[in-house]
């Protein structure tokens, strides 16, 4: 007897789950401008390497199966850059992308799938995910809620979080359970102005809250770009793939294995002249970091996280001679470069990052301390701040400081790493309160009861400058060199060869105990 029957059963399944929810639904998902979960896939991944998991999973009442439904969680494996991934996508065009009992597995199979293959997983989130009847089809009355599930979907997710990279994509509406999801991942993005993140969304609200709000005034990208919910915002969702294989490219497959090396073609000990001019002689006047930080790096190979929040402070991934490194900088040109509340939590959050990944931070340091005044003490501004030296304390990958102007106060610590390499530019200086506020604290009296108060304070302000400035911590090896502003990328190259050998007995000792925190 033939099993051909069960095998166009299975067929006619798998054809109907490629259909999604139906043509009128898929169209009607076009037609606001996103792709179907099928798209996003193939746009995602390299050509012809998505191999699906689960394809028929679903659910149907009646005995022949006339009236199946595929769930709407497309799981598989794939190729980035010739490198295998797990990616799991939400289906919105079926049930608005509420997760199924079937649906839920699949999703918790991504994760024990890339834990057990050791694989970068990929989530590409669209959807409410449960609904007020419950997931297992219970009858009305009996949600068939289970209240240990939360516990075991969480520890899982932990548990991902610790042994290899996880991206996750908002790439429309994504409310609840996914977007919790959505957080906790080493990098999330959102699309500019096809996505938004809710913990509750408008119809909820407006029972409970009494606010009629819209989903984009809830949880747009222009919220929680800033807001440092997410890390990235992309333009389409194009860029969010495009960001999410960039990212990728820098990291190892898993917490247990080294980073790849790439040769990108930029030669090591390229000098860089214009670096000479960069910094203004004038200490009150702002530099662009940002392109300090290109010219040093391999060319084109810095991917910024988290631009829009935490403003004074610049955290991304880079190159030097085709190794991953870690970039963390202050830019001047927002609250001065100071350690805001939310700058130290971006760094915090970036130092576990590295840490977990086996990736050596260089740290551009032009910090004048922590913010003051009125906002900063209301933001808790001091405990953010150690929160993130913590993290740098307990980091144990190697670092290299470069101090480029200023390095004050209690929060340049954050910027130097256990063990650090610290070089100085000629136009560094230090202490412990930045020139200006430590001559008016220190000499108030004497400025005042001067004839000419003005002059008197510039030449104290001179005075101390003088004394902060490099040469005086050079003589007393207050730091390992002092070097040309144009040597810097091939300093920081050839200290990227020496700790070679560090970075693989890093790997070797395995994780950390912690994984990063969202």
């Amino acid at each position: 007897m033939s099993w051909k029957p069960e095998v166009d059963e299975i067929a006619r399944r798998r054809e109907r789950a490629l259909e999604m929810g139906g043509k009128e639904a898929v169209a009607k998902h076009r037609n606001r401008g996103r792709l179907n979960v099928r798209e996003r896939v193939a746009a995602l991944v390299d050509r012809d390497s998505f191999r699906e998991r689960g394809q028929i999973a679903g659910r149907s009442s009646e005995e022949d199966g006339s009236d199946y439904e595929p769930t709407n969680v497309v799981l598989g494996t794939a190729r980035i850059a010739d490198r295998p991934i797990v990616v799991c996508g939400d289906d919105f065009t079926i049930r608005g992308g509420a997760y199924s009992q079937a649906g839920i597995k699949k999703s918790l199979h991504a994760e024990e799938l890339a834990i057990k293959r050791r694989l970068p997983l990929v989530r590409l989130l669209e959807g409410g995910g449960a609904s007020i009847a419950g997931t297992t089809g219970a009858a009305r009355g009996r949600s068939g809620y289970d209240w240990t599930a939360p516990s075991m979907l969480n520890v899982l997710t932990l548990e991902t979080m610790r042994a290899v990279p996880v991206v996750c994509a908002a790439l429309g509406p994504v409310a609840g359970f996914p977007a919790g999801r959505l957080v906790a991942s080493h990098l999330s993005i959102m699309t500019r102005d096809t996505s938004q993140v809710l913990t509750g969304g408008p119809a909820v609200v407006a029972h409970a809250m009494k606010e009629e709000l819209t989903k984009e005034q809830l949880g747009s990208a222009a919220i929680h770009g800033r807001n440092g919910m997410v890390d990235n915002v992309a333009e389409s969702e194009d860029d969010a793939f495009r960001q999410a294989r960039q990212f990728l490219s820098y990291l190892p497959s898993h917490a247990g294995e080294a980073a790849p090396c790439f040769d990108v073609g930029d030669r090591p000990n390229r000098r860089a002249e214009g670096l000479l001019e960069l910094v203004p002689r004038e200490r009150r006047r702002a530099y662009k970091m940002r392109k300090l930080i290109e010219r040093v790096v391999d060319e084109r190979s810095f991917f910024e996280i988290g631009r829009l929040w935490g403003r004074s402070q610049i955290t991304g991934l880079a190159r030097m001679d085709g190794h991953s490194v870690g970039i963390l900088a202050n830019d001047c040109h927002y609250d001065g470069g100071s350690m805001t509340a939310d700058g130290a939590a971006k760094i915090r959050r970036f130092v576990e990052l590295c840490d977990l990944f086996h990736i050596p931070i260089v740290s551009f340091v032009d910090e004048p301390g922590f913010a003051i005044g009125l906002a900063a003490e209301r933001a808790g501004t001091i405990r953010a701040g150690m929160n993130a030296m913590f993290a740098v304390l307990e980091s144990s990958v190697p670092w290299f400081a470069c101090v480029i102007r200023r390095s004050y106060g209690v929060a340049q610590g954050i910027h130097l790493g256990p063990g650090a390499t610290v070089v100085a530019w000629p136009s560094a200086m230090s202490g412990a309160l930045p020139v200006d506020s430590g001559v008016a604290l220190a000499f108030r009296k004497e400025i005042e009861t001067a004839e000419d108060p003005e002059a008197t304070r510039a030449k104290l302000e001179e005075e101390m400058a003088k004394a902060q400035s490099i040469m005086p911590r050079s003589e007393e090896l207050g730091v390992h060199d002092v070097i040309d502003p144009r040597d810097t990328r091939p300093v920081i190259c050839d200290w990227v060869h020496e700790i070679q050998t560090a970075l693989a007995q890093h790997v070797r000792a395995g994780p950390p105990r912690y994984s990063i925190r969202p």
